[in-house]
């Protein structure tokens, strides 16, 4: 088997400050000939109000058809936790992290789904979704409800 490259995976890491000092790693999919779903749910993610400096809180969920790469689970979970202390717009936020990971990963599809708790009394909810998801997966519900109360 071939020695894996990760900067993250099986270290001491520190947490990092911002996404642009974030690094995201990726690993060979072992199965590249087979289309499946993989899913990565956050349901405490956090960054901050660009207005305010208020937290804001939401659920996450991440959903790709992986081609030759996988990301490496680590290497997402402190990129998702540099958010913390970032100032971005829901809508932002959403986007930026489908676009950064549809730019590592080049998978056959990609859907990401932000849920977000209300700000102000209104809650805000981003969906984006890139490439056509092939036939005959099975895909279930993203399994957030739409808000009443989370």
């Amino acid at each position: 088997m071939a020695r894996i490259e990760t900067r993250e995976l099986g270290k001491a890491s520190v947490m990092p400050q911002s996404p642009e000092e974030a690094t995201l790693d990726r690993v060979p999919n072992p199965h590249p000939d087979t289309d499946y779903v993989a899913r990565f749910t956050c349901p405490e993610f956090t960054s901050i109000c660009p207005v305010t400096g208020q937290p804001d809180f939401g659920i996450l969920v991440i959903d790709y058809v992986p081609g030759k790469w996988l990301v490496e689970s680590k290497s997402l979970k402190l990129y998702l936790t540099s958010f913390r202390n970032h100032g971005t717009f829901h809508e932002d936020c959403t986007i930026g992290i489908g676009k950064t990971l549809v730019e590592l990963l080049k998978p056959r599809w990609f859907r990401i789904g932000g849920y977000w708790y209300p700000r102000g009394g209104i809650p805000i909810d981003v969906f984006w979704q890139n490439g056509k998801m092939p036939q005959n997966l099975f895909l279930p519900d993203q399994g957030v409800p739409p808000y009443r109360g989370r």
